[in-house]
């Protein structure tokens, strides 16, 4: 065992960690790669390694197209720590992860944060109830365990990923009630000015065309226009009611997955004090970077949709030159930034069709924001009226965000509630101040944290 310090730690092994790995070993560095999951892939690519052909041919291409870069980082030379859960990154690039029961540290002279994204909350009334989970749970089960609904399902939200299950589910033989869509067709009218420059990524706008194409063949209705979507029902989820065409409509379903976007996962880059700007194109907090991916941070770097939501292939592009920039190297960066550009195109497009109706993001009063202490919007509400005047004063009013998800399921929406009541903008809110221990430690385990590492290959 030595004290090591390593070239380059990186955490998550989703697409741009991957891929900064590659390209990291292949320019002589030493590479550490810390994932929270069992296996390499990320929630995109998540167990593409152990995935069937039938599981395959479910998920699409797209996701049977990580099973190369998988197998790729494997092999890169780069050491792999699986169930890894980090708890504290400092400013002196030292990550403190938790791993067999145990508690580790590594240090490097460089860190790629490379966590992803989680889904962006949806409080509407009844979202609380059995029986209502995100998109994006309804797909993790699909991924890892080939877990499908027993019964119709209806898919309610705004955003790619509800076509995208839609189509999973058709191809799985699962019956979809509805997709219960809250974007407008007018919203391509009002985002006319960006569709020239989007045609650049015409490989994204096609899928999307083709994922709509599929599920109309697949004979599922489709609202648009959707608002006021409430779940009914006592003890568990019975229907989804809402309004669209001017009609108040009702459908029946016991599993309602609610989707409406996904936003950059920033817990740990908050908690390292790293400046972050409001983006109100995809209304959520981003790390400010270069365009190297580097942060306020010297030496700390993020890439992939933990830094903005861009997809699996902007992830891999900036995850590739991230690690350029690390290993001082400039040649080819031009080439990979040009594909950069080209990955990005389609991106402010989707951004204004897949807007997140404010109604979802900023909810009724009787509507509980944050599960954990189950504190309303209305409480919130009451609390600005007493003087509070961001996300951190509604922990001493209500321990608003200081439950087990550490606020990562209602910060947003805190944030958003209050700066609507206040009528300012959510940049002056600001945001939870997020401190360690980011996930659960014990004492005995911190006693016995360890500041030694195997000397990486």
């Amino acid at each position: 065992m030595s004290n090591a310090v390593i070239d380059l730690i990186i955490i998550g092994a989703g697409p741009a960690g991957m891929s900064a790995a590659i390209e990291a070993r292949d320019r002589g560095l030493s590479v550490v790669v810390l994932d929270e999951q069992a296996s390499p892939g990320g929630q995109i690519y998540r167990q593409v390694l152990q995935a069937d052909a039938r599981s395959r041919a479910v998920l699409g291409e797209d996701y049977s197209a990580g099973a190369k870069l998988a197998a790729d980082f494997l092999q890169c030379g780069a050491r792999y720590l699986p169930n890894a859960a980090i708890w504290q990154v400092t400013p002196q690039r030292e990550v403190h992860y938790l791993i067999d029961g145990c508690a580790e540290v590594l240090r490097g002279r460089n860190l790629l944060i490379a966590t992803g994204a989680f889904e962006r909350p949806m409080p509407i009334p009844g979202w609380t109830l059995p029986g209502v989970m995100t998109a994006g749970a309804g797909q993790i089960l699909l991924k890892s365990a080939a877990l499908v609904p027993a019964g119709p399902v209806v898919l309610a939200g705004c955003g790619p990923l509800l076509y995208l299950l839609a189509a999973q589910y058709l191809r799985a033989g699962i019956t979809v009630e509805a997709l219960v869509d809250t974007s407008h067709r007018r919203e391509l009218l009002r985002a006319w000015r960006l569709i020239p420059g989007a045609l650049r990524g015409w490989r994204d706008l096609l899928k999307g065309v083709g994922l709509l194409a599929e599920m109309k063949r697949g004979g599922i209705r489709h609202f648009r226009g959707a608002g006021n979507l409430r779940v009914e029902g006592e003890d568990c989820a019975s229907a989804l009611s809402f309004d669209s065409g001017g009609q108040h409509l009702r459908v029946p379903a016991g599993l309602i997955l609610l989707h409406q976007g996904v936003v950059p996962h920033t817990q740990i880059s908050w908690s390292l004090r790293l400046v972050h700007d409001w983006s109100e194109a995809q209304l959520c907090w981003v790390p400010r970077r270069n365009d190297l991916g580097e942060t306020s941070a010297p030496g700390i770097f993020i890439a992939g949709d933990g830094a903005a939501i861009g997809g699996a292939q902007v992830a891999r592009l900036e995850g590739r030159l991230a690690a350029m920039a690390i290993a001082g190297v400039s040649r080819g960066t031009r080439t990979v930034e040009n594909a950069l550009r080209r990955a990005r195109a389609a991106r402010p497009l989707i951004d204004v069709l897949y807007r997140p109706p404010a109604e979802s993001c900023v909810p009724p009063d009787d509507v509980i924001v944050c599960r954990c202490e189950e504190v309303t919007a209305g409480a919130i509400r009451r609390y600005v009226d007493l003087g509070c005047l961001g996300p951190n004063q509604t922990k001493a009013f209500s321990r608003c965000g200081m439950g087990p998800c550490q606020g990562r399921q209602c910060g947003l929406s805190v944030t958003q509630i209050i700066a609507a009541q206040r009528c300012v903008s959510p940049a002056e809110v600001g945001y939870y101040r997020i401190r360690p221990p980011l996930k659960p430690i014990t004492l005995a385990q911190l006693a016995g944290e360890r500041h030694c590492v195997e000397e990486p290959s």
